[in-house]
């Protein structure tokens, strides 16, 4: 991933296109997930107009194809190629069919989909809860699918977008789809964004001499996107009223991005590998959890952790 730029501090006011300014990635291939919407737009605005060419890997096809073309109109001749590709990360028969149509090296692989906090409990088709279905085991059968091309890639970046929303609950192995505890959406979210942390820890040590890079990324309070379409807004109220819940500071979706677009593009991050970011910049850890509005939990980037939940997870997937 070649640049002209000269080296810069990001911030969290930061956007997508401050990022990827003076990098070219002309020749290289990028998949983004759950592009249709949100940051994951942003995304592959910025990928696409540095040059890449770019797969939005979406549950809606229609809405995808939407997005396709509103942003092929608004980039310049010399951006990237978009594609539209159906992926339901609910759906392991769509993964599966993805992974097979998949053809030649991947240099950039954002899991960037997710869902947020139902109010009641919803499962997968093949049993697993609903945000740890989808956040965690949909993303990590879809990059172990594409490993061979991850890492005939030479140099490949995996970017798991996660939240500071982890610090809610670690990932409890003797009951990862509540069928023994009450459901509740919050654990069950911040389990699932855990779970998208270890994955990147993981795999950066699993796949290290593949080339291949791994972290992970809070991208912000963003305003405007449809992730908490599922929430109970009276809920959300009443925790921030009680103290139980504290927002870190809002962002636009251009500057959500950011951090996402950094980890998949930028050389200033160049070989760094199994760390969380936030802010376009590494986190800090936090030994305190209640009131955090950021920083990572060490239960989250703990390698004993990572290395049973990928064990756990390729039973769970066949």
């Amino acid at each position: 991933m070649s640049t002209s730029q000269t080296p810069r501090t990001f911030a969290a006011t930061t956007t997508a296109a401050e990022v990827i300014d003076g990098v070219d990635l002309h020749g290289r291939q990028a998949v983004v997930t759950g592009a249709s919407s949100g940051i994951g737009v942003e995304t592959a605005r910025a990928l696409a107009s540095a040059g890449a060419d770019v797969t939005l890997a979406v549950r809606n096809t229609d809405a995808g194809d939407r997005v396709a073309a509103r942003l092929a109109a608004d980039l310049p001749p010399e951006s990237g190629k978009l594609t539209v590709a159906r992926l339901d990360l609910a759906d392991r028969s769509t993964v599966a069919a993805f992974v097979a149509g998949w053809q030649g090296p991947l240099h950039i692989l954002v899991n960037n989909a997710g869902v947020m906090a139902p109010s009641e409990i919803t499962r997968t088709p093949d049993g697993r809860e609903q945000q740890f279905g989808v956040n965690h085991l949909g993303h990590f059968a879809l990059t172990t699918g594409l490993h061979p091309a991850l890492a005939a890639a030479n140099g490949a970046r995996l970017v798991s977008v996660s939240s500071t929303g982890h610090l809610f609950s670690p990932v409890v192995f003797d009951d990862l789809d509540y069928r023994f505890r009450p459901y509740d959406p919050w654990t069950s979210y911040g389990q699932s964004k855990t779970a998208n942390i270890l994955f990147a820890v993981a795999a950066a040590e699993r796949w290290a001499d593949d080339g291949i890079t791994a972290n992970a990324l809070m991208p912000g309070n963003i305003v405007d996107t449809n992730l908490a379409r599922h929430m109970d807004m009276q809920q959300v109220a009443a925790f921030i009223a009680s103290g139980e819940l504290t927002l870190p500071p809002q962002k636009t979706v251009e500057q959500g991005a950011a951090t996402s677009v950094l980890l998949a593009a930028s050389p200033t991050v160049a070989g760094v590998t199994g760390r969380y970011f936030e802010d376009c910049a590494e986190a800090k850890p936090v030994t305190e959890r209640a009131g955090s509005v950021g920083g990572v939990a060490p239960y989250a980037l703990d390698r004993d952790n990572a290395a049973r939940l990928w064990s756990v997870s390729e039973a769970l997937v066949g």
